[in-house]
């Protein structure tokens, strides 16, 4: 059997829709599994051996760029794929839905329109998959790779997963035992303050490694580093240096953001901090932890502006980390 899985972005999505791979796998041990995805999320992908071949686009570039050649280039790059006996789109967009399409394929798999917010996206598909818009995001990612290949997965199999995240890299990672901060995120309103992180290092009392990802996030982390000798700065890492950071770390504390998200897909302590985004977007377990400000989050509009996060408590964080500590 020959899959195609369409996730083209972000960073968080495609790690929470990888762990269905596994159980794919599991089933059909000798499946091809291919994954389509935006050129600078490819790194998340690479080195793990359920993934057959990576196929990159950049549409999101070209479409900034309007460089209405270079997507009729990725266009037919993509009907060169294949061919599939099923396509999934994962995403549940217009544009996912379309790459989807455009793969050479018998069969195309996504959300109903009643479980997405581009609606018109399920048009495209031939097997729909239910699961209401709300519903956690790690459970939807799961039921839409796996339910069209009639796969099972319960609760249960997912919280004893398998870490999934791989990676091949010679950087020197810190010396143990050290704390990971990741205090970035897409918008100002998802990350917890400088003042706050630092308010946690000094109460864990711990080496805390803050990571950043550009020149506003590295001046962020260098004031956090000067109000704290707790408080280190990584240097510019890609993503594998990324990965083995956070798997060799004793615990990832971090907004709601992609690289957080790599603490689960590693399987390493964390606690994820939750402002304007839904808690059900991850799950929750023995070690991976969440703390979500008291604000209401509506999934189908979030609030760029609720910046409740900054109400969250570094003691209520404090406590929780050490018990994890601990553990």
């Amino acid at each position: 059997m020959k899959i195609a899985v369409v996730k083209l972005s972000a960073m968080g999505d495609i790690i929470h829709a990888m762990v269905a791979l596994q159980f794919i796998k599991k089933k059909y041990p000798g499946a091809q599994i291919d994954w389509i995805v935006e050129e600078r999320f490819k790194a998340i992908l690479v080195h793990n051996p359920d993934i057959n071949r990576i196929h990159t686009v950049q549409i999101q570039a070209l479409k900034q760029q309007k460089s209405w050649s270079g997507l009729v280039a990725e266009i037919n790059k993509l009907r060169q794929t294949g061919p599939y006996d099923v396509v999934i789109d994962a995403q549940g967009l217009i544009k996912s839905a379309v790459v989807a399409r455009l793969l050479n394929s018998k069969k195309v798999a996504g959300f109903d329109r009643h479980s997405i917010r581009e609606s018109f996206a399920s048009w495209l598909y031939h097997d729909k998959i239910h699961i209401a818009y709300h519903e956690n995001t790690i459970d939807r990612n799961v039921a839409v790779c796996c339910q069209p290949l009639g796969v099972s997965v319960s609760h249960q199999q997912i919280v004893e997963k398998q870490p999934f995240l791989f990676y091949q890299s010679h950087f020197q990672e810190p010396d143990a035992p050290y704390v990971v901060f990741i205090i970035g995120s897409t918008w100002e309103s998802r990350c917890y303050s400088k003042e706050k992180f630092v308010q946690v290092a000094n109460g864990l009392q711990q080496i805390c490694q803050v990571a950043w990802g550009n020149a506003q996030e590295r001046e962020k982390a260098e004031w956090m580093a000067q109000q704290s000798s707790y408080i280190k700065v990584l240097p510019k890492l890609d993503l594998n240096d990324l990965k083995k950071v956070i798997d060799r770390c004793d615990l990832l504390i971090g907004n709601d953001t992609g690289p957080t998200h790599m603490a689960w897909g590693l399987n390493r302590p964390s606690i994820t901090l939750f402002g304007p985004t839904p808690v059900n977007r991850i799950y929750q377990t023995a070690i991976n932890k969440a703390i979500k400000s008291p604000s209401k989050v509506d999934h189908y509009a979030l609030d760029k502006n609720d910046f409740s996060i900054k109400l969250i408590e570094p003691n209520v964080i404090v406590e929780m980390a050490k018990q994890l500590l601990i553990g």
